[in-house]
């Protein structure tokens, strides 16, 4: 499907039933955010599984977190203000995506970042993925507790939670999940044989210094 011929709220439905499909948001669990070009941001409704969203349940609210349209009713995110902390700390974000995909979640239980170099395209993509201390979900303390490390990557795991990825369009952000949760599952089955293998620095290095010429957010 063609994500720039689907309608801004369509392109959330869309996200979120790929995000269901995928088993990285079981039952009720994740949100997604869509700045607009007026400051506006769409969010995903509390309480509503992310593979049946339909795209006049998608609220609407202010850079602040104000109700300006509920959709068909529906309530916003819990988790609109950790989404709130993104746009407001970095200006070329546009779309927020949280899920709970399940390797990466495991290392966000344990409290772990990604941080080995263990494949070409996660050092590209993140360099390396923190892992925030718990924070309680839904409230300024997990909002805040995010900033610190919104400039190290371009994803982040919340430890007993889950994770966070963000782009300058929605379907970057959310194939950035996709891509952590890849990376997670490497890293995961690399330590169930053993294996310990990494590149080495002047290697990722390199990497970087390609990712940087060839404009690789």
């Amino acid at each position: 499907m063609d994500f720039s011929k689907l309608s801004p709220k369509e392109q959330i439905c869309e996200a979120g039933r790929r995000m269901y499909a995928a088993g990285m948001a079981s039952a009720n669990d994740g949100n997604i955010s869509l700045r607009q070009k007026d400051g506006s941001i769409l969010c995903t409704p509390t309480g509503v599984s992310k593979g049946y969203m339909e795209p006049d349940m998608i609220c609407t609210v202010s850079p602040e977190g104000d109700l300006l349209d509920p959709g068909k009713g529906y309530t916003p995110s819990s988790e609109i203000k950790m989404h709130l902390g993104v746009y407001k700390n970095l200006p070329q974000v546009n779309a927020v995506v949280h899920a709970h995909p399940v390797y990466a979640t495991t290392f966000a239980a344990a409290g772990e970042s990604l941080t080995a170099p263990v494949l070409i395209e996660s050092v590209e993509q993140f360099h390396h993925v923190p892992c925030v201390k718990y924070a309680a979900p839904s409230t300024s303390e997990l909002a805040d507790s995010i900033v610190p490390y919104l400039k190290e990557s371009t994803a982040l795991l919340m430890e007993f939670h889950g994770a966070l990825t963000w782009s300058s369009g929605l379907l970057k952000a959310y194939m950035k999940m996709e891509s952590l949760e890849f990376y997670a599952r490497i890293l995961y089955q690399m330590r169930a044989i053993g294996s310990t293998n990494a590149l080495p620095d002047d290697r990722v290095a390199q990497l970087l210094e390609i990712k940087e010429k060839l404009g690789i957010e």
